[in-house]
């Protein structure tokens, strides 16, 4: 499913490799301050790629589990929940944006009943009022990232269509 386009009054904030980079290790740092978790559980499809980082940068395992919306403003539903070896252990969920929390919500909802020792949540943009334990930037603007920028078509990479008037440039 595609993001929804954003108002055109909310403002667009194009994020590239190194920035993202950036954030995952400012988020990274943020959580091991905090909280030692011993797996660190990405929310695919986008909160694979920060949770991934992460865990590298903790030297902790990886999983994920999938949430999904079925149609722009659908609330999100369980495609594949958590894996059973995250009971007794903490945990920490990772996910891309968060903004009113549902998803968020409902991935805590679903570790919590794999009996987790702990669990707390980051995402590397918080874009809305549900605040996460840990983030990295905070945003009112709608947030394009390295790999939402360009699709696959006819076998070449282009920039998604729907994305195409709000980036600054283009390939």
């Amino acid at each position: 499913m595609r993001r929804a386009i954003p108002p055109t009054t909310r403002g667009v904030l194009e994020i590239d490799w190194p920035f993202f980079g950036e954030l995952c290790r400012a988020l990274a740092l943020k959580v091991a301050k905090d909280y030692d978790p011993e797996v660190i559980l990405g929310v695919a499809k986008a909160g694979v790629i920060p949770g991934v980082v992460i865990a590298a940068l903790l030297e902790r395992e990886f999983a994920s589990m999938v949430v999904t919306r079925k149609a722009a403003g659908a609330l999100p539903v369980v495609i594949a929940g958590p894996p059973s070896t995250i009971k007794g252990r903490r945990v920490l969920i990772v996910d891309e944006t968060c903004d009113t929390g549902h998803t968020i919500r409902l991935a805590l909802n679903e570790v919590n009943g794999c009996k987790p020792a702990e669990v707390r949540t980051a995402v590397s943009f918080k874009t809305g009022p549900y605040a996460p334990d840990f983030y990295s930037f905070e945003t009112d603007k709608f947030i394009i990232l390295p790999w939402d920028r360009e699709v696959v078509e006819n076998g070449q990479l282009v920039t998604r269509p729907d994305y195409a008037k709000y980036l600054q440039s283009t390939r």
